[in-house]
């Protein structure tokens, strides 16, 4: 199961985000990402959050559409994109989508950003988008796929430590077995010599920005052992 969060930040590329909808994808709105669904003149599956930033009259007409809504208490420790990334894992998802995760708080683009590092998450196909703009995050033992165009950037950023036994295929400057060390920027602005890269990781965890020229194929992880 694929599943769409959309959160309630910026969407400053509707027309690109809009392609990554699917009849079938459960579609999930965290908290004030509804207005986003309102505005596409979609119906989510599921509203969840504090709903804070739900207007009475929109909840009213989800509840007289039977919606389904979870509330929860303002006081809480988990912002609503979290809370909204582990219910659509519970319901098995496998594959997940976050739109709108960025905007103009630097804390809550951060946090979000970080949720992809999140080791309870490890196990779902998780991307972050803002149009051309995508953030997933390789963890100890998956190679990532990236698919796109010759001249496309790519960016590594290691992050709670040091990553190692960083291998490439399919970029500008490859690494063979490297690392890259926390807090440098020595991963940054990699470019894609073809439609395809890959990169494998050995230890620790990787943030990967694809900046696509065009809004074209999408990066996916491959989940499993590392390889031997």
């Amino acid at each position: 199961m694929r599943a769409i969060i959309i959160s309630n930040g910026m969407i400053r590329h509707p027309e690109q985000d809009l392609t990554w909808l699917q009849p079938r994808d459960l579609l999930v709105a965290a908290d004030g990402g509804l207005q986003h669904c309102l505005a596409w003149g979609l119906r989510p599956d599921l509203l969840i959050g504090d709903l804070d930033s739900v207007a009475d009259e929109d909840l009213s007409g989800l509840q007289s559409q039977g919606i389904e809504i979870q509330r929860h208490p303002a006081r809480k420790d988990e912002t609503d994109l979290e809370l909204a990334l582990c219910e659509v894992q519970r319901r098995g998802a496998r594959e997940v989508i976050i739109l709108g995760g960025l905007g103009g708080r630097w804390d809550q683009s951060l946090a979000n950003s970080l949720l992809l590092a999140n080791p309870d998450f490890r196990d779902l196909a998780l991307r972050l988008v803002d149009g051309p703009q995508e953030i997933i995050c390789i963890h100890a033992g998956q190679t990532a796929h990236i698919e796109g165009s010759p001249g496309d950037t790519l960016s590594l950023i290691p992050l709670a430590g040091n990553a190692s036994g960083i291998h490439t295929q399919g970029l500008e400057y490859r690494l063979a077995g490297e690392a890259l060390e926390f807090a440098t920027t020595r991963g940054v602005s990699n470019v894609l010599l073809e439609e395809q890269a890959q990169i494998r990781l050995q230890a620790g965890r990787l943030l990967c920005a694809i900046i696509h020229q065009t809004h074209g194929p999408n990066p996916t992880t491959e989940k499993g052992g590392t390889d031997q």
